[in-house]
């Protein structure tokens, strides 16, 4: 089990992507980060006791459910993720995996991952990361958008993710770029939103203990 920090795990990430990948491919990376950070959490961002939206979702095996269905009346962590192609949000749930998924079961909470991309992606993200916890399609951002976290890649990024052989529009569902903000999610077992922490900078995350002081406090 690991008890580094995301944010330190990241940096070592980010020294050896510099290492591996040309600096003319990880600029435009860089560059929409930037403009990221610059432009911060969106003002349309939803609030702490606003009910939790739901919709048509899709499990790792392309059956049909729904978020409420997923939580099954329990309180929960909900985290959208960027996709299966995204090395931090790999690294992320790798962590939340290690760290976050039995002390949630211990207080009597389910565990969610959400992202845009097909099934098949929800699968591989999973199964590389021997993730226990559930792991949704949201066919369209439908969850996300009405959480006001939706962003996409720049120009720049886009151009420098097909020179890595990166399609991010192939791998989502509905077949765009659009992508949420690396957001985690508390609510209750009605439903209802109790801490939201939007990340602009997809590098950083909710770090696990701010996750469970964080549910601790508002649970």
């Amino acid at each position: 089990m690991t008890t580094t920090p995301i944010a330190d795990q990241a940096a070592v990430l980010g020294a050896q992507m510099a290492e591996q990948a040309p600096a003319d491919i990880l600029a435009p990376f860089a560059a929409e980060r930037e403009q990221l950070i610059d432009a911060g959490i969106p003002r349309e961002v939803v609030r702490a006791g606003t009910p939790i939206p739901d919709g048509a979702l899709l499990d790792a095996h392309g059956a049909s459910t729904t978020l409420r269905a997923s939580l099954d009346g329990k309180p929960g962590v909900i985290v959208f993720y960027r996709g299966a192609w995204c090395p931090y949000c790999n690294l992320a749930l790798r962590t939340y995996q290690d760290r976050l998924v039995d002390e949630l079961a211990g207080r009597g909470a389910s565990m969610v991952a959400i992202s845009p991309q097909k099934p098949d992606g929800s699968l591989t993200i999973r199964e590389t990361n021997e993730l226990t916890f559930t792991v949704l399609s949201d066919p369209g951002n439908q969850i996300a958008a009405q959480l006001g976290i939706l962003t996409e890649p720049t120009d720049g990024a886009k151009a420098s993710q097909a020179a890595l052989g990166l399609d991010v529009a192939a791998g989502n569902a509905d077949g765009t770029a659009v992508i949420p903000m690396p957001t985690t999610v508390i609510v209750d077992g009605e439903g209802v939103i109790r801490w939201v922490d939007v990340h602009p900078d997809y590098v950083t995350r909710s770090e696990p203990a701010d996750i469970l002081a964080a549910y601790d406090a508002v649970l």
